[in-house]
């Protein structure tokens, strides 16, 4: 595993147009199954796992999560038991996803909907405990006090790596960019692309993770119309576009989660959001995998988005 990720420059028309400088922190080059803020966000949580002599580690996430993928690759690199808490049918566990999972050793449990809203509540927390003692905790997404201090490494190998104004990165749970606030201290803008619909929860969950130190950051905003119609909906255009973009800067991304914090910086930049002579800095938060999920239900096109590298054997 890279000590530091790599950073790009990313030369486009538009870009020189509006006279701004675009650079990309590769978290996606992190390592080829555990890429990006999946592997920033789970380091912490698994060592308080070793160190707190757990049985295991029990999650959440959906029937495609970036986040269930990792965790399970993580913790069969590691020999540590997990479970995974599903939201979805038992069907989808031949999917790319789960397969994945499955072949790594985590153990599904799916629930419905109604359920799978109770993610948060102490009280299902017990219930699932009951079924696994011992088990340590992990919230959707990774997004807890543990994640903190793997995304301040962005921050710090950043402050090694280059000079910028913005840092803009996609969120999902809100772990990545409450990390990166926490960790910045006030010396950057940072934008954060809200993935999906949301009427200020986010705001919420980054305040609730920074606890009594919120009110001493003042640098971060979170951007709610660029979601293109929700969680992990987008439309040809978008995809079209999105293609044209990663050809000519000759970068993967998938239209989820990176994806869409690169459709929106496009249409910043042409809107002049930003002044000539700024300089952004994307963080790449990885997340490929969903790209084998998107083309086996025929989203996207399999010729144009190659199916992610797998490791079944766990020899990586």
């Amino acid at each position: 595993m890279k000590d530091f990720s790599p950073i790009n420059k990313i030369n486009h028309p538009l870009f020189t147009k509006h006279g701004i400088s675009v650079s990309i922190k590769r978290d996606d080059l992190i390592h080829p199954i555990i890429s990006g803020n999946k592997w920033r966000k789970l380091k912490c949580n698994l060592i308080e796992t070793r160190q707190g002599n757990y049985t295991g580690v029990l999650s959440f996430g959906g029937s495609f999560s970036n986040h269930i993928h990792a965790l399970a690759y993580a913790c069969f690199q590691q020999k540590i038991p997990c479970v995974g808490i599903i939201r979805g049918e038992a069907e989808n566990a031949s999917n790319f996803t789960l397969t994945c999972a499955r072949q790594w050793g985590m153990q599904l449990h799916f629930v419905d909907r109604k359920t799978y809203r109770r993610r948060h509540e102490p009280e299902f927390h017990q219930e699932l405990l009951q079924s696994y003692p011992g088990y340590f905790i992990v919230p959707e997404g990774g997004s807890n006090q543990l994640a903190l201090p793997g995304m301040a490494d962005v921050i710090d190998e950043l402050n090694q790596q280059a000079s910028f104004d913005t840092l803009i990165t996609p969120v999902g749970s809100g772990g990545t960019l409450a990390g990166l606030i926490n960790a910045d201290n006030n010396q950057h803008k940072l934008l954060g692309i809200a993935v999906l619909k949301q009427q200020g929860y986010l705001n919420e969950a980054v305040n609730d993770l920074l606890g009594d130190k919120a009110e001493g950051f003042s640098n971060w905003q979170i951007l709610n119309q660029f979601h293109r119609g929700g969680y992990a909906k987008f439309n040809v255009e978008d995809v079209q576009r999105l293609q044209a973009f990663k050809h000519h800067c000759a970068i993967p991304f998938e239209p989820v989660y990176s994806g869409k914090m690169i459709l929106a910086l496009l249409d910043l930049v042409e809107s002049g959001y930003f002044p000539a002579g700024h300089r952004i800095m994307l963080l790449h938060t990885g997340g490929l995998q969903g790209l084998g999920g998107l083309t086996e239900r025929g989203l996207l096109d399999s010729k144009e988005w190659p199916m992610p590298q797998t490791d079944l054997s766990g020899k990586l």
